[in-house]
């Protein structure tokens, strides 16, 4: 389906190391040369950084990859009771750099959840706290009022979310991924599974329906990162799989309303999650805004 042969679970979770966060053991995962330039990839809910796995081998030829699973997803902690948080994600990436001595400008890959990560870091990077080379957003709620979240979300935000969350199974996420994935491009059984294996890992359905509030926490913060992507200063793309319910073709379309002179590609056919419907697609987009941005750069030091 993919069209790149991808990495398995086993052999992916099997390269995966350790650091702590705030008493809290996190999982993460690096590739590709030392010294070239880091890439951040940061995945989305409810799953974890083996969301791309599919291109994560050919990025690895070109550059530093770095992704963890943040704080409640994958093989990750997922502390009970926990008052989880996108600025508190976006501490999560700035100690994962921390810990692996990176200093320098950070280029950003990110989907769903990670985009409002994405967009905190660039909120910080205007105020100086972080430096970004780039930033690349996959389909996520860049802005709230174009955000249509499914009826799975909703609930996990309702008061019965915990015991939703509770009920919740790979039965219900096969079902949510039906509708938000491509016609042509479903996951198969296998990666289901895989998913599936991934959220339910250390009881992880007991956690959603606080991971979920980072719905509300958008609206709080989109003012603030609205005029980070508005301001300039770093490059931004948007791969955006265009038949996407929660945020397709629609989010698009305000993306391009909202920033300036907006770099977009939209992917035709293709759902919610392009890193795995049409990975050979992102990979082609993302390289070609790389080649552009080194391009700009070799003109600009010898004008």
């Amino acid at each position: 389906m993919s069209g790149l042969p991808g990495i398995a679970l086993a052999d992916w979770r099997a390269g995966g190391q350790d650091f702590e966060f705030r008493g809290h053991a996190l999982r993460y995962w690096t590739a590709g040369p030392d010294d070239a330039a880091p890439l951040l990839l940061i995945h989305g809910f409810p799953t974890a950084s083996w969301d791309w796995h599919y291109v994560w081998a050919p990025l690895a030829a070109q550059y530093r990859l770095i992704a963890c699973d943040m704080l409640g997803f994958g093989d990750s902690a997922k502390p009970r009771g926990h008052a989880y948080s996108l600025l508190e994600q976006a501490d999560v990436q700035q100690a994962l750099l921390a810990h692996l001595g990176v200093a320098g400008p950070v280029h950003v890959l990110a989907h769903d959840y990670g985009d409002s990560v994405a967009q905190e870091l660039l909120a910080r990077h205007h105020e100086q706290r972080i430096q970004l080379a780039s930033c690349v957003f996959l389909n996520g709620g860049l802005f709230p009022e174009t955000h249509h979240p499914v009826l799975v979300q909703k609930l996990l935000l309702s008061p019965l979310g915990p015991l939703f969350g509770k009920l919740f199974s790979r039965r219900t996420l096969a079902a949510n991924f039906a509708k938000v994935f491509g016609p042509q491009t479903q996951p198969s059984e296998q990666e289901l599974d895989d998913f599936w294996n991934l959220i339910a890992h250390n009881d992880g359905p007991a956690v959603m329906h606080r991971l979920i509030r980072y719905m509300p926490e958008r609206r709080v913060q989109r003012e603030r990162w609205l005029a980070a992507m508005q301001r300039g200063g770093v490059p931004l793309r948007l791969i955006d799989g265009a038949l996407d319910p929660i945020s397709g073709a629609h989010m698009l379309a305000r993306y391009r309303e909202l920033i300036p002179a907006a770099d977009t590609v939209s992917l035709e056919g293709i759902g919610h999650y392009p890193q795995t419907e049409a990975p050979a697609l992102v990979l082609q987009h993302y390289l070609a805004f790389r080649q552009t941005l080194e391009a700009r750069d070799e003109t600009t030091a010898t004008a």
